[in-house]
């Protein structure tokens, strides 16, 4: 028998908040720029879920140092103005929010500072304050289950008792740490468990 759920923990870009979007658009466009033409498929595939680092270490592999520094720095100050330029909640996840009863957290890949911003920005920052995780916290990002696992501990909640909620193959994966997993389709990457189970 399953024990029963304690915690739900929250990705944050494409399931809290609408940036995903955003950053495939960026990273596109940067990746032409730099010299490396990317689908938006292909976006999505390698950097949805991942932290700055092992993107910026994908940018490295491909193109060298100095053109992988110049994405971060480039993708930061793009990133930073569209989402002061108009992001918002994922459609549904306030009302959502508002009928859960559970305790919750946020483990995303993101940065604290980009955490901060995004979910300052569409005003849900309050609802989740001092249950903030990011891939920063720990040694290894998604789709290692580190963060979650180190989410659950801080929180003081067992693996088992924990449902992760996740958009991304990364994160799906990352959640396979002995944690029950929801997959958001909604937004950019549909199916995530399916496409999780397939790899």
């Amino acid at each position: 028998m399953k024990a029963p759920i304690e915690l739900v923990i929250w990705d944050c870009d494409g399931v809290l908040v609408d940036s995903e979007r955003i950053a495939v658009r960026i990273n596109v466009a940067l990746g032409a720029e730099l010299g490396w033409p990317l689908s938006e498929r292909e976006a999505i595939e390698l950097f949805i879920g991942r932290s700055s680092d092992a993107i910026q270490e994908q940018f490295a592999e491909r193109l060298g140092p100095e053109p992988a520094a110049r994405w971060r720095q480039r993708f930061a100050e793009l990133h930073t103005a569209a989402v002061d330029a108009g992001l918002e909640p994922v459609d549904g996840v306030v009302e959502a929010l508002d009928k859960l009863t559970l305790p919750t957290c946020v483990a995303s890949s993101g940065s604290h500072g980009k955490l901060r911003h995004t979910l300052g920005r569409t005003g849900l920052h309050p609802r989740f304050e001092g249950r903030i995780f990011s891939a920063a916290d720990v040694a290894r990002g998604k789709p290692a289950p580190d963060l979650f696992l180190h989410a659950a501990r801080q929180m003081g909640v067992p693996a088992a008792a924990c449902v992760v909620v996740e958009d991304s193959v990364h994160g799906v994966r990352a959640a396979r740490a002995g944690m029950r997993v929801i997959g958001y389709g909604g937004g950019v990457t549909p199916a995530p468990c399916s496409k999780a189970r397939t790899r």
